[in-house]
């Protein structure tokens, strides 16, 4: 709350208008990491590269560090991470979730862990594993030691390629076909750690929304000849059936819609719906993680006028409590198809498993 003032009583601050500037950089940013601003964005690229050149040195040390100490191993408890090298937007969560229902269908008691700031992904992981728990804790070693407590045999990270202080027995890491490769490092680019990262990983698969089966095979091959016997398949996240938010199957009876979302790669769930859609697509994008406001909602529906809402998984389980005002509005599900590997996956992962809980 503002200091009280004169002018009236205080009033809390707009955060609607902030989600929406800070969805606008995140756009702006992803665009200026596409190469898309040109002589602007060149420029500014040479402005901040002495930030990443400081990140690159700060990677080394820390890299050096967790070789000398080594993430803590918990007796007794498999670790299976899924993580990426850049900032959001490779689909781990749904690569997360299928290996977490892989090892628990296999007859492992397995549980997921997600950090604070995946709440949303706690909340998506709930619905599509009902038979796997969450935790979510941004401290990975009391969280996995929590998940023992309480019964797991095997715990999923969920985006834990850097959280380093807790030993893996498997390392999982996902590289989008949608991503330029190599890129800059942060701030300069959408890369956390240099390529050269992968080398630590124990299984490398390349993943595409929209990118053409083409680029992931060139993708494929570049990683392949880079990092020998580490790539063990492609995997294809493609649209898959519409839902109503307020619950049931069902289309948007119009080919026109008002697409909704906060997520990392707005443009690229853009790209999705108009594919499927096959009408006028307008965004309507908030930064990653965004929580809708009720008063958020009644523009977004005003915005709409008679054009149905779609929106990601993500986003429709925290726009469902506003049903009332947010009127005719549609999920689009995502599936998880493999261009090959998936038989090999399987069994590289289950064996994984079963050898770090045998006697």
């Amino acid at each position: 709350w503002p200091a009280k003032s004169s002018l009236g009583p205080p009033r809390p601050y707009h955060r609607e208008g902030f989600g929406r500037m800070k969805g606008s950089v995140e756009k702006f940013v992803r665009c200026w990491w596409a190469g898309d601003l040109g002589a602007v964005g060149a420029g500014l690229s040479f402005i901040v590269a002495p930030l990443s050149w400081l990140w690159a040195c700060l990677a080394w040390v820390r890299d050096q560090q967790f070789s000398w100490f080594p993430g803590k191993q918990v007796k007794g408890l498999a670790v299976v991470s899924v993580g990426n090298l850049v900032v959001g937007g490779t689909g781990k969560t749904p690569v997360a979730a299928w290996i977490a229902k892989l090892i628990a269908d296999a007859g492992f008691p397995t549980w997921m862990l997600t950090s604070a700031q995946g709440k949303d992904e706690a909340s998506l992981h709930r619905a599509w594993n009902l038979c796997v728990p969450v935790i979510v804790d941004s401290d990975r070693i009391a969280g996995a030691i929590r998940a023992q407590k309480l019964g797991a045999r095997v715990v999923v990270l969920d985006d834990g390629f850097q959280h380093r202080r807790l030993g893996r027995t498997l390392d999982i890491v996902l590289v989008s076909a949608e991503d330029q490769c190599p890129g800059s490092l942060l701030p300069a680019g959408p890369y956390r750690e240099r390529l050269d990262a992968l080398s630590r990983a124990d299984a490398v698969f390349v993943t595409r929304r929209i990118a053409p089966t083409s680029r992931a095979w060139k993708l494929g091959e570049e990683l392949e000849r880079r990092f020998p016997g580490k790539l063990k398949g492609h995997i294809h996240l493609v649209p898959g059936a519409w839902t109503r938010v307020d619950g049931g199957s069902a289309e948007p009876e119009s080919s026109d819609v008002l697409a909704v979302c906060g997520v990392a790669r707005a443009q690229l769930f853009k790209s999705t719906v108009a594919a499927k859609v096959n009408g006028i697509v307008e965004l309507a994008a908030f930064a990653d993680h965004h929580d809708y406001k009720r008063s958020e909602v009644i523009k977004l529906r005003q915005r709409a006028g008679k054009r149905p809402i779609v929106t990601t998984e993500k986003d429709a389980i925290k726009l469902r409590p506003h049903q009332d005002v947010l009127g005719e509005a549609y999920a689009l599900t995502e599936e998880l198809q493999w261009d090959w590997g998936q038989i090999e996956s399987n069994n590289l992962i289950k064996s994984a498993v079963g050898q770090a809980l045998s006697p």
